[in-house]
């Protein structure tokens, strides 16, 4: 594959036929340890790494992320921002937006505008495009992607990871609650337009963050994941770190990112840095 249009958008692409890991790859090339300067050096912000062949992928807490052959991607992209530590809390949020803004376009752009006014709800042809917090894209509460964020092993750089469900059917997709861009559009997607529209908005709103001197607030980052996310306002159950749960509503996200929540059990209210979250449908 070319990917003229995705290569346009990054200082330096790199597109595989197979890959273990992208991110594991990209944090293999991209680390000082074991490498020269020179070499490490050669893997400068906003290096990307991209395959549709991923034989040993993962998502959050080492769970296994896998697809036949050609109907998803998997993306890396390095990053090497100077930035304050708590501003690091923001990137798996970035790329969720980023990722969810590039969806939405795309699920938008295949539906027929809508005149009549009378149309029951459940006819209506719109799709709802969300990020769930802190790292998942749902279509119409079904998962299209997830987001891994790691760090390079020397420390100088983050590895943003994406893996996107292009087009698996409903006998390829690994959960009963996980969809496609074929499954919704009912089109086979270009995987080049799809890759350069969620790099255009990766590199857009990175930016913004980085000139704001990751100020969420200053940058308008926080704004817009406020704005996407599908989580806020829902009734959710926390799995926390230990094994505990916590179950009530998400009201909003604070300077850092963090997602808060109002226990049912006491009324308090919690900032959550990780955990699993599933919304509840009561």
């Amino acid at each position: 594959m070319d990917f003229s249009l995705s290569r346009n958008e990054v200082s330096r692409f790199e597109y595989r036929a197979e890959a273990s890991s992208t991110n594991d790859v990209l944090k293999d090339l991209a680390s000082a340890i074991g490498l020269s300067e020179a070499d490490a050096a050669a893997w400068p912000d906003l290096s990307v790494v991209v395959t549709d062949n991923q034989t040993q992928g993962r998502g959050r807490l080492g769970r296994v992320w896998l697809a036949p052959t050609g109907k998803a991607l998997a993306i890396s992209v390095l990053i090497r921002p100077e930035l304050p530590p708590h501003s690091l809390g923001w990137f798996s949020l970035l790329a969720g937006a980023a990722m969810t803004r590039a969806v939405r376009t795309i699920v938008e752009a295949s539906t027929p505008p809508v005149h009549d006014v009378n149309l029951k709800e459940a006819e209506d042809p719109r799709h709802d495009t969300t990020l769930k917090w802190p790292n998942d894209v749902l279509i119409d509460g079904y998962k299209v992607c997830g987001i891994l964020c790691e760090l390079l092993p020397d420390g100088k750089g983050i590895v943003i990871g994406a893996g996107l469900n292009l087009s698996l059917d409903e006998h390829n997709l690994p959960t009963l609650t996980s969809t496609s861009l074929l499954l919704v559009t009912r089109t086979a997607p270009d995987p080049d337009a799809v890759l350069a529209a969620y790099l255009h908005e990766l590199v857009t709103l990175y930016r913004a963050f980085v000139e704001a001197d990751g100020d969420a607030q200053k940058s308008g980052l926080h704004a817009e994941v406020s704005r996407l996310c599908g989580t806020l306002g829902s009734v959710v159950r926390v799995e926390l770190p230990g094994g505990v749960d916590l179950v009530g509503t998400a009201t909003g996200i604070d300077a850092e990112g963090r997602l808060r929540v109002v226990n049912q059990a006491d009324g308090e209210e919690r900032s959550v840095a990780a955990g699993d979250v599933t919304h509840l449908r009561y």
